[in-house]
């Protein structure tokens, strides 16, 4: 116990170290998430200012089954620069809020939510920096934590079953596990594929890219035929197995599988456009085996997912196996499933 005690006071003592750094390299970090102006009215509605563009992806990444509500705000007058397939050249000043939320009974959503925090990745002269705001329990606020925190919660999940988890809230250093890439913090979802697909806009349905490049927000986007996009994972007639689960471990794994991300080293790739068979792992052999392998021997074997270490992997909560590493305690059942089913179609 004191040693758990102590872990997490050297946790926070470094968090607030990054953070004192940031606050002198002129980052100007609200305490409190109502200080951005990012909502008006009711803040727990997310209903976003004038400025404040909301955006959904083809395929998000799971999070325990938490829902997100995801929004970007640009520096007035300012634009994003169209990439074919990586993120999106923001400009400084640019803030991306990610808010997460359970629905109290997701078989009947009209019981209302819970919403548990908002990441903020702000794009800052020295680069983009994140930030997590906890929301309150009167949920009419939230506020800056840069140590994070674990909150239990609970709710009902589609099928009536109650659910209970610890949520972990990362601090300030945990959010670049997941967002570093070549050594610097950057976005993730933000790319023509994830994009290129309708939203529900106050005003109408619109295709998002073409919105934005409507509100000048978006400079160069080339003819919408020629952009590239991805499916809806979860929804099987949104393309074939094959480009299904490859969005799923585009925005699952590649944040770190991929040749400038974190398991750079491990030679295992999994881009939505990787076209190399053993860097997407169909018999490659680990890098480094041990308990991470389940005693398999490559990372994808056609027709045997019960061989393969990827499967392994992805089905485990066990925190020296599971992957991702963080931003998840629990297995999510249907991506594993789909994952699954697209190793014993292979070819």
């Amino acid at each position: 116990m004191k040693m758990k005690i102590l872990f997490i006071i050297s946790c926070f003592l470094f968090a607030f170290s990054a953070f004192k750094t940031q606050q002198k390299r002129g980052i100007d970090i609200k305490d409190k998430l109502s200080d951005y102006g990012f909502f008006k009215g009711k803040m727990s509605d997310l209903t976003p200012a004038e400025e404040v563009m909301p955006y959904q992806l083809n395929t998000p990444l799971f999070s325990d089954y938490a829902e997100k509500m995801r929004f970007v705000r640009l520096p007035s007058g300012t634009t994003a620069s169209y990439a074919p397939k990586d993120v999106f050249d923001f400009p400084q000043g640019t803030i991306l809020i990610k808010n997460f939320y359970y629905f109290n009974d997701f078989k009947d959503q009209s019981k209302g939510r819970f919403i548990l925090e908002t990441r903020l990745l702000i794009h800052q002269e020295e680069g983009w920096v994140a930030m997590p705001y906890i929301w309150n329990e009167e949920q009419n606020e939230a506020f800056l934590e840069v140590a994070g925190d674990t909150k239990q919660i609970t709710w009902k999940d589609e099928k009536g079953k109650k659910q209970v988890l610890d949520y972990a809230i990362p601090n300030v250093n945990q959010c670049k596990g997941c967002h570093l890439k070549a050594g610097k913090m950057a976005p993730i979802g933000l790319v023509a594929r994830q994009l290129n697909g309708d939203f529900e806009y106050a005003e109408g349905k619109a295709n998002q890219l073409l919105k934005w490049q409507e509100k000048g927000i978006l400079s160069t986007l080339p003819d919408i035929a020629q952009v590239g996009k991805v499916p809806t994972w979860a929804i099987q007639n949104d393309g074939d197995i094959n480009s299904r689960a490859r969005a799923w471990l585009d925005i699952n794994c590649a944040f770190c599988h991929n040749p400038e991300g974190a398991a750079s080293t491990s030679g295992l790739f999994l881009e939505y456009y990787q076209e190399n068979k053993t860097a997407l792992g169909i018999l490659k052999t680990p890098v480094a085996a041990g308990k991470g392998s389940g005693n398999r021997q490559y990372s994808i074997v056609p027709n045997q997912p019960d061989k393969s270490i990827l499967v392994y992997r992805i089905e485990s909560i066990d925190p020296s196996v599971m992957m991702p590493e963080i931003g998840r305690k629990t297995v999510h059942k249907e991506g594993v499933a789909l994952i699954r089913e697209w190793i014993k179609q292979m070819n």
